[in-house]
């Protein structure tokens, strides 16, 4: 396990001057730490076994789960209802009748690594951006302020130099501030964009994912349906066409095992609740942020009435 997660253990490196706050480093640091170990988990055979494994009569179990895993599986949700023990239901694979029965083809499973991967780069954009506009600015300034083995007399007579800095520059610093601001109104549109965008990659099933998930827990067992199984079924059913002797088309429905589904489960419960907590903690800092230039500039006005 540790050579899985080894690769993203520089991004737990602490920088030696901060140049953003906690909200700030919760998004390019934490989530994308998480999403990458996150891609990383789904694409190790070696702790969840292959991610699909089909059983179908007189078609070669390799070809047929490759055909499955690449042209996608399907269950039938109304068959995912039923008492345990008494209705012949087995994760929504029962027989039905094509035409009659609804269909749900899951065809995202080949997408979630490069998903949560590309998520984790989304969510790197705005640190980026502030790193290249920031420029080594405030390390610049803080002269070593933060070295251990520097003077006292030292620090006294650079903590001057800044504070003559900061007082002879006040107002001409606007727009680096405006740039940070910038960054952080980015990160609240990335984290909310990406609810978004992970409910149109389930189709329409994350927003409501985790608050079903609770509500699920809460049920009397007669009366679950798992809504986990729902989005990512761990059985499911794949129909193989092949030209028979005789040159017409010949059907072959193959029962398919998908253990990745296990690991995706936990996944998007775990990212429902961190996106919707760090959207929260991201839309208070922006309230905060502008009640702070508010503030301000009722300050600087009522000063400059009163002189």
């Amino acid at each position: 396990m540790f050579d899985v997660f080894g690769s993203v253990k520089g991004l737990l490196k602490l920088d030696s001057v901060c140049i953003d706050n906690n909200v700030f480093r919760l998004h390019y640091k934490a989530t994308v730490i998480i999403l990458i170990a996150f891609s990383l988990l789904v694409t190790s055979r070696q702790y969840i076994g292959d991610p699909i494994d089909c059983i179908v009569d007189e078609i070669p179990l390799a070809v047929m789960d490759t055909y499955c895993w690449i042209y996608s599986t399907f269950t039938i949700p109304n068959r995912l209802v039923g008492r345990v023990g008494k209705d012949v239901v087995q994760a929504g694979v029962a027989s039905h009748v094509d035409g009659q029965d609804e269909v749900k083809y899951h065809k995202y499973y080949q997408w979630v690594c490069f998903v949560l991967f590309f998520q984790a780069i989304l969510f790197y954009v705005p640190r980026y951006l502030w790193k290249t506009w920031e420029g080594g600015r405030i390390k610049m300034l803080v002269l070593d302020l933060n070295c251990p083995v520097v003077g006292d007399e030292c620090k006294d007579s650079r903590k001057k130099l800044l504070v003559d800095y900061f007082h002879t520059n006040l107002h001409t610093q606007n727009f680096y501030a405006f740039r940070f601001f910038i960054c952080e109104v980015l990160n609240f549109i990335i984290v909310v964009g990406q609810i978004f965008f992970m409910d149109f990659f389930l189709d329409g099933e994350f927003s409501t994912y985790g608050s079903d998930v609770v509500s699920f827990t809460e049920m009397e067992p007669e009366e679950r349906v798992d809504p986990m199984a729902r989005v990512f079924p761990k059985v499911t059913k794949c129909t193989f066409h092949k030209y028979g002797p005789s040159g017409t088309v010949q059907k072959f429905d193959g029962l398919c095992v998908l253990p990745l589904n296990i690991v995706n489960e936990k996944i998007y419960v775990f990212l429902w609740f961190w996106f919707m907590i760090l959207s929260i903690l991201s839309g208070i800092s922006l309230i905060y942020r502008m009640a702070a230039l508010v503030v301000f500039q009722n300050r600087f006005q009522t000063n400059a009435t009163e002189i």
